[in-house]
């Protein structure tokens, strides 16, 4: 009996943690989402290791790092205005099949052994236009496919999940792959794996989003400053907004010295490199899975600066392990703070926000994670030249502990004002 009543526990547990399948939209979304995903972790993977292959340079790395993710500081702002004026559905469609080409190009000139780093510094800007509107406007889309706005939080900790999953396979299979060929077929994989996503896409049942005159009729200037007034306006926005920022500044760029770690620390190859990035996704998918857990967003707003605690202290003692296990475990840990902290931020930010200005808070929030890494990469990657990637990366560590205790004073008018927004968006 009691055997039996845990089986069925445990199925209720799963079915509450899935429980955003129900939609068929999502499903599709998840779908190719997942599929396409796991190309772009390949992609990421044999990116680094082909710079690091080509010139060995902890600078061109984050050089690289900065073209490919400085286009979204420069242009995300402008994209969210998009995400409010266009459809959608359409948008997303067309950054997905730019997206496609600038991968079979990166595949061209590799397999044919015409690729440079001026190309390869030319590719990865164009990537970087089209993940300026490809983000928000997927961010803004998937609340679209939720019809029961309770499962906001259950949808995007499960987006995050998916993520996270590829994350996890996409390493391992790029450094498989090039154990034995090349990196050029990483990106030919990668080209090919859009098309699920774009399927998924057009296979979707949508109902059709009205119109909004006074929003078309607003000069798109004057639509950019009044997300800014609403984003800048509310505490918990512009105190989350803040804390991605400085963690993705100084905490995330980590990643453009994996291979450093790999080749010259650990003394491993490609799959060094691969089993670094596969242990991050790891911690980040059980950081994922556990917020989809969660019934709602209660709670969140004190968990958000543990877990940029968290992420800072994994780095700090990945910084100083020598041995791989332990770096491992510490990459497993700073990819858990990580995802726990951007997703939870992520859930309270499109719980409380205005569906008119969405797509302008979400540019303005992916901007701090996305358009802040660049400069961060830049930086890390000349003081890692000159200090070494330890000392860097242990400085970084240091300075997101030191943001979530700044995010901790300010918890209270943080949840003071979350409780009075999350109370008029509820239905009377």
């Amino acid at each position: 009996m009691a055997s039996s009543l845990s089986v069925e526990a445990g199925r209720a547990n799963l079915g509450f943690m899935l429980r955003t399948f129900r939609y068929r939209n999502y499903r599709l979304f998840f779908g190719g989402q997942i599929v396409s995903l796991c190309g772009t972790w390949i992609t990421i993977t044999a990116t680094s290791w082909l710079v690091y292959r080509l010139t060995g340079s902890a600078f061109l790395l984050g050089v690289v790092g900065f073209a490919s993710q400085v286009p979204a500081f420069l242009l995300m702002p402008l994209a969210g205005i998009a995400v409010d004026r266009w459809n959608r559905h359409r948008l997303l469609v067309a950054t997905q099949a730019l997206s496609m080409l600038t991968s079979l190009t990166l595949a061209a000139l590799t397999l044919t052994g015409r690729i440079t780093m001026p190309a390869l510094i030319g590719v990865s800007i164009v990537q970087g236009i089209v993940t300026a509107f490809d983000m928000p406007v997927r961010q803004a889309f998937v609340i679209a496919l939720i019809e029961d706005k309770r499962d906001i939080g259950n949808a995007i900790a499960l987006n995050s999940s998916m993520f996270n999953a590829a994350r996890l396979a996409g390493p391992t299979i790029a450094g498989a792959i090039i154990a034995v060929s090349s990196e050029g077929w990483c990106f030919l994989i990668d080209g090919v794996s859009f098309l699920a996503v774009i399927v998924a896409l057009l296979a979707m049942h949508l109902p059709s989003r009205p119109a909004s005159h006074d929003e078309a009729s607003i000069h798109p200037l004057e639509q950019l400053r009044e997300g800014w007034r609403y984003a800048s306006g509310s505490a918990p926005i512009r105190s989350m907004i803040a804390l991605v920022g400085v963690v993705c500044l100084l905490g995330i760029p980590y990643s453009v010295l994996l291979p450093i770690y790999a080749g010259d620390i650990l003394g491993g190859g490609a799959h060094t490199l691969g089993f670094l990035m596969t242990a991050a996704g790891c911690g980040a998918l059980v950081g994922a899975l556990w917020l989809a857990t969660r019934s709602g967003p209660e709670g969140l707003d004190t968990i958000i600066p543990a877990a940029a605690a968290v992420f800072g202290a994994g780095l700090v003692g990945f910084a100083l392990s020598r041995v791989l296990w332990l770096s491992l475990a510490f990459m497993l840990v700073s990819g858990f703070g990580a995802m726990v902290q951007f997703a939870s931020s992520n859930t309270l930010l499109q719980t409380v926000v205005d569906d008119r200005k969405r797509g302008r808070v979400l540019s303005f929030f992916l901007m701090a994670y996305f358009g802040t890494t660049p400069f961060g990469s830049l930086a890390e990657g000349a003081l890692s030249a000159r200090y070494g990637a330890p000392i860097t990366l242990a400085a970084g560590g240091l300075c997101c502990i030191a943001g979530a205790l700044w995010f901790r004073t300010d918890i209270a008018s943080v949840r003071g004002v979350l409780t009075a927004q999350r109370d008029l968006a509820e239905p009377v």
